[in-house]
């Protein structure tokens, strides 16, 4: 009779593991200290002295906030295909966003602008295993839009300039982007469908778009700040009431309890009092980023200090999904789950280290980094300089330790070239028209890593 019982529970799905939904919200050009909560619990500068996103605060203390984690890129084409396909973007030949600077020592390496047909995307893998996929607002990777890979519905082929027309009270199509979401979570719902939507906001791109009465509130809060810094801080809030909205209605539609909310940025930005460098280098400014994420059985208000990079969610969300298909093999991330039942181990990659790859001039000189436990190495094309740091006791990156380390830096240079050489990243190459008397204007920082601001 027991056994009966058993078969009969079993056939009516009574045993089944329902999968999560996952929501994932990611946005742009936004600081590791860009929100109104800590991104570090020991340090009070990881948090923004004026923005104010109480909404995003809050997912913060329902979930998990990890103080380590990186931006696959310093900019946000490269980390978008890199969390479409799992794959560092120096492997990927995708490693800038905007165009080539010319006139420089170096002439930057190649860059390619669009996603393959071949390529399998994280769409493509949750869709086949019986998920509804949508990704609204800025896909940025040409390549026919998501539709083409594997996005059941989306808002197309689309970029930067695509936000733009958005004015108040619809800045940047933030609400916009949040109502065709639910609608979508309905229909998913209506059809007993997990979804994975991805929310690919463009704030805090056209902070000049932001609400008129928040930039007229941190005018006033800002201290003298420039109008682009004060509207980034107004569209933020923008943003974050965006996001409030959205995660009340999963509450009111009753999807909260199954469904994984991650929160994050695409790459850094300007951090003024904590880390070095910004937008466009590897200096941790630029790629290490806000990460929450709130769920089923991830305990409230926790930390995680392990490294964890974009590209780790390909695998994660296959994991979470029950994906069957074999997942690709040059796949680079590496499965986080444990993190989130609070394992402090180490992710386990392809390889330890991660690799930043900027061959290009923007926040800084062509330079690449490696990261290896604590220590980093960054290495500048122009000059050969290898500078290492301690992140643990140095997270603003000032002390420059390879005179001191001579061995670990020469391990660690040499470890960033094989890997470099193995996946046949794009390099810098010399510019035989050079002409120092012509040094074009820089679009910020400095040569050889001594970047304005922080200085090892």
């Amino acid at each position: 009779m027991k056994s009966l019982l058993l078969l009969l529970l079993a056939a009516s799905g009574a045993f089944a593991v329902v999968p999560p939904n996952i929501l994932f919200m990611l946005s742009d050009d936004q600081a590791w200290s860009g929100l109104s909560c800590r991104m570090h619990p020991d340090i009070p500068d990881s948090k923004n002295s004026i923005v104010q996103t109480p909404n995003i605060a809050r997912l913060a203390e329902q979930g998990m906030r990890f103080s380590a984690a990186y931006a696959p890129a310093p900019v946000c084409s490269p980390t978008r295909i890199s969390l479409q396909t799992g794959r560092n973007p120096a492997a990927l030949g995708w490693t800038k966003a905007a165009p080539a600077e010319m006139g420089h020592r170096l002439i930057e390496g190649d860059n390619r602008k669009s996603i393959r047909d071949d390529e399998v995307t994280i769409g493509q893998m949750l869709r086949s295993a019986g998920y509804a996929t949508a990704h609204y607002g800025k896909w940025h990777l040409s390549g026919g839009g998501p539709g083409a890979h594997g996005y059941d519905e989306s808002d197309g082929d689309t970029g930067n300039q695509n936000a733009a027309p958005h004015l108040p009270p619809n800045p940047v199509d933030i609400f916009g982007m949040g109502t065709r979401a639910i609608e979508f979570m309905k229909k998913s719902q209506a059809a007993r469908k997990p979804f994975f939507i991805q929310m690919s906001y463009n704030a805090l791109h056209y902070p000049e778009n932001a609400t008129p009465a928040l930039i007229e509130k941190y005018r006033k809060l800002a201290g003298g700040r420039d109008d682009k810094e004060v509207g980034r801080a107004a569209i933020a809030e923008d943003l974050d009431r965006g996001v409030g909205e959205l995660l009340a209605k999963l509450d009111a539609m009753g999807l909260s309890k199954n469904t994984i909310v991650i929160y994050m940025s695409d790459n850094g930005g300007s951090n003024r009092r904590t880390l070095n460098g910004g937008k466009g280098d590897v200096w941790e400014g630029g790629i290490r980023v806000p990460l929450i994420i709130r769920g089923p059985s991830i305990a409230p208000n926790s930390w995680c200090h392990q490294r964890v990079v974009g590209y780790d969610f390909f695998p994660t969300f296959c994991r979470w999904a029950g994906v069957k298909a074999p997942l690709p093999t040059q796949l680079e991330g590496g499965d986080i789950t444990h993190l989130l039942s609070g394992s402090s181990d180490p992710v386990k990659r392809s390889r330890e280290a991660l690799v930043f790859h900027f061959p290009h001039y923007q926040g800084d000189s062509p330079h690449s980094a490696i990261l290896s436990g604590n220590m980093k190495l960054i290495h500048f094309y122009e000059t050969g300089e290898n500078q290492l740091f301690d992140l643990q006791a140095d997270i603003g990156e000032t002390k420059n330790l390879a005179s001191k380390k001579p061995e670990l830096t020469a391990k660690l240079s040499k470890q960033l070239a094989d890997y470099l050489r193995e996946v046949r990243a794009e390099m810098p190459k010399p510019n035989p028209n050079y002409d120092p008397s012509k040094e074009p204007t820089r679009k910020g920082g400095g040569k050889g890593g001594k970047k304005g601001g922080k200085k090892p």
